[in-house]
């Protein structure tokens, strides 16, 4: 019997309008039985003002596994020290065309960019603060990720440009636009180890949903694992099955066909 069901968002639950399946809120209000987690890079006070009456029903895994919250309450967290999170400025210093955005447990921090750079901030950070210098928030935050907007669809070619990484960290793409540079070992999969454990579920009680190296670890730790239609190849490899695309509402369409195990 599956007792959680986890999802990405980007590319996974979202169309590319980044709307929600109509179906998927009714169907988190009709399965109590059921926790549902919410995994994603986004930050979460963006990812809570998305679920309308079933905000306080979901656990969000925020920041690509650095944050964990359950009913407004971090349950679990891994942040980088404030060395690591100078490399990784460092690391992509000079850059064209990357604009690293630093991702604490408070808000969210960058420079004024243009207003393409600006409006991606926003879409995906609604607590977003500009700072002249936004290293200066390791004063006063605890930093989760540095995540890189990369203008023109070039994520991944960044890794293999960053010089200077500690080995305590790693980058992962995380979409066309976006490289994440967090602690190697900070991943959605082992934030959802955490969530699995505080709640006495198994893998193989876990049905989960992913399309971008990002997942990769999350779906792992998924006794039933699906990537989308539209996934990356190597997702597409660690998946037991397929779902239709997010064009296609796959999510909704998998979790409809599944309701006699759920």
């Amino acid at each position: 019997m599956i007792k959680l069901v986890v999802t990405d968002m980007d590319g996974t639950l979202l169309n590319s309008q980044k709307e929600l399946p109509p179906g998927f809120i009714p169907w988190v209000a009709s399965h109590p039985q059921v926790r549902v987690v919410i995994a994603s890079g986004r930050q979460y006070a963006t990812l809570y003002e998305q679920f309308g009456k079933v905000r306080d029903r979901l656990i969000y895994l925020a920041e690509n596994g650095g944050l964990v919250f359950d009913q407004g309450e971090v349950i679990y967290q891994n942040v980088l020290s404030k060395e690591e999170g100078k490399a990784c400025l460092d690391s992509v210093e000079g850059l064209p065309g990357v604009t690293p955005i630093l991702c604490g447990v408070k808000s969210a921090y960058m420079r004024r960019a243009s207003e393409l750079v600006e409006a991606q901030g926003r879409m995906y950070y609604r607590q977003l603060q500009f700072l002249e210098e936004p290293a200066s928030c390791l004063s006063f935050d605890a930093l989760i990720k540095l995540a890189l907007y990369v203008e023109g669809g070039r994520a991944a070619e960044i890794p293999g440009q960053l010089r200077g990484l500690p080995d305590s960290v790693a980058p992962v793409v995380s979409g066309a636009d976006w490289v994440d540079l967090g602690g190697r070992f900070v991943n959605k999969g082992a934030a959802l180890r955490a969530i699995q454990k505080r709640y006495g579920i198994a893998r193989e009680e876990t049905l989960g949903f992913g399309d971008y190296m990002n997942d990769y670890e999350m779906l792992k730790n998924c006794g039933e694992s699906y990537a989308m239609a539209n996934a990356c190849q190597e997702i597409k490899a660690v998946a037991s099955r397929e779902a239709p695309s997010n064009e296609e509402q796959g999510v909704m369409q998998v979790l409809n066909e599944l309701e006699a195990v759920l």
